[in-house]
């Protein structure tokens, strides 16, 4: 493959071609043009690669001429990424073609189908995005500090390979590699799981009376945030990875049916204990997710500080905060129903936390506990 030439460098020189200029596809080429890599783009909707190009994403495909690219990134949506990358694969027969699809055993499966030559594709996953759809909302720095799921194929060659992990790493991702089936089977969990959870609830709220809305708090918030995800994106997404999606509804569906049951006759010898067996399980799993950094799960402290709803503080908060010598681990933000005041909840270190709020309350900030 003559085109390659990041083999024993680790990063791209290019021409990079992008063939879909969405949220993704764009912020690719905004990062990649951030570290001085040509990009070319090429959109169907000559709207879309217009406002791509706008933006600074890179050059309309055309101007790449005779040229051959290093890499060409397939950003078209899952149903149709086996044909993009399929004709991609027969246009440019001395580039890497990688695609960034959130599915990866359907895509190989019609790739290996069609005959296409797997020597030179990859299969990778970016796992990040925007509530925001479309090139306006990209962002160069997107991928940032983001796992990147690298999916080989048996027959990917180890060029191909490395130029799938230089695209993630010059992006500023963490680099992750799985099978396509393990991948699959992961997202499957925690992230196609987490949407249809979230979509169930929210269809719930249809019709509920407003004062009743009105008593939502950050709990039902953060469940139902991701419910407003593109609904076109998502038939394509649970539809290719129906299978694994299904093997989990058929658990969850049992652990709604004992639910159920136990609620039925709450008050029947043992339905006080299964309950707290649910809740402590749900305990249980919440704690194995990844604390920060990707490192293992920590416990951390709360507290709540009441903010006056004006400019500046939030900022005059934090501001204090660095000043005492405390460093913030994660922060939340409410709004206290019926009064002109915010709420920040801020978690730090355990040994941290005491101090935290004598400090504050020293500074004449109102803390609660």
């Amino acid at each position: 493959m003559s085109a390659f030439r990041t083999h024993g460098r680790g990063h791209l020189d290019g021409p990079v071609v992008v063939i879909g200029t969405g949220l993704l596809g764009a912020s690719i080429g905004l990062g990649l043009r951030g570290r001085g890599v040509p990009v070319f783009l090429s959109d169907p909707s000559p709207t879309n690669q217009a406002v791509a190009v706008d933006i600074g994403a890179g050059l309309p495909l055309a101007e790449l001429g005779d040229g051959t690219p290093e890499l060409v990134v397939v950003a078209a949506p899952p149903d149709v990424t086996a044909d993009v990358a399929a004709k991609a694969l027969a246009d440019y027969p001395e580039s890497v073609v990688v695609d960034i699809a959130s599915v990866k055993a359907a895509i190989l499966d019609d790739l290996r189908n069609r005959g296409a030559d797997l020597t030179r594709y990859v299969g990778t996953h970016p796992m990040a995005g925007r509530e925001k759809s479309g090139p306006v909302a990209a962002r160069g720095e997107l991928f940032t500090s983001m796992p990147w799921v690298i999916c080989p194929a048996e027959e990917t060659s180890p060029d191909a390979l490395q130029a799938a992990q230089a695209l993630a790493t010059d992006l500023g991702a963490v680099v992750s590699q799985f099978t396509p089936e393990e991948h699959d089977e992961a997202v499957a969990l925690v992230s196609h799981l987490p949407q249809v959870m979230s979509s169930l609830l929210a269809s719930r709220l249809q019709g509920t009376p407003l004062h009743a809305l009105s008593l939502a708090g950050n709990g039902l918030r953060d469940v139902t945030r991701i419910a407003a995800s593109d609904p076109t994106l998502w038939v394509q997404i649970l539809g290719g990875n129906a299978q694994k999606v299904v093997e989990i509804l058929y658990h969850v569906r049992e652990d709604l049916n004992r639910l159920i049951g136990t609620l039925e006759a709450p008050a029947a010898p043992g339905a006080r204990l299964d309950l707290a067996q649910l809740i402590s399980e749900g305990n249980a799993g919440q704690a194995r997710i990844p604390g920060k950094h990707g490192g293992p799960p920590q416990a951390y402290s709360w507290l709540t500080v009441l903010v006056d709803d004006k400019p500046g503080q939030i900022a005059l908060l934090l501001t204090e905060i660095g000043e005492i010598g405390v460093n913030v681990e994660d922060l939340r933000l409410d709004h206290s129903s019926g009064q002109n005041v915010g709420m920040v909840e801020l978690s730090v270190l355990p040994d941290k936390h005491d101090h935290l709020i004598e400090a504050l309350n020293d500074r004449g900030w109102r803390v609660l506990q």
